[in-house]
């Protein structure tokens, strides 16, 4: 191979690596997938998030457990598959959509076995479908 052909098949490896970038509108108000309001609301420094999860192991257990529950019921949607969980000090919180009210209670009833009576508040959101 001549040095010309080696500097062709470089110039043509090169090339194949780059990938067209392809501009995204932003999300509409209407469009089911915009959750800004929700993300608004949890930049209040009021408002639990996971930034607030303590390190401790008391409080990452908690965590883990409900997790663990959640993601072996299968009955479950996918989005309670994938709330928000945050303890603090061994007070759970629980943010993000589920499917219905009975999901709702659902999830609320595990991290209530996991945390302990009076140890969960629930800001759950019924999604419409």
């Amino acid at each position: 191979m001549t040095l010309k052909q080696s500097i062709s098949s470089i110039a043509l490896a090169g090339s194949l690596l780059i990938v067209p970038v392809v501009a995204q509108e932003p999300a509409q108000s209407g469009n089911a997938a915009d959750n800004t309001r929700i993300n608004t609301r949890d930049r209040k420094t009021t408002e639990v998030t996971a930034d607030n999860q303590k390190n401790n192991v008391s409080d990452r257990d908690i965590t883990k457990h409900i997790r663990q529950s959640l993601a072996k019921d299968s009955s479950l949607s996918t989005y309670a598959h994938n709330l928000k969980i945050v303890t603090q000090n061994g007070q759970v919180t629980l943010k993000g959509p589920v499917r219905s009210e009975d999901e709702k209670k659902a999830v609320e009833a595990k991290a209530t076995a996991v945390a302990g009576e009076n140890k969960v508040t629930n800001e759950l959101d019924v999604k419409e479908q």
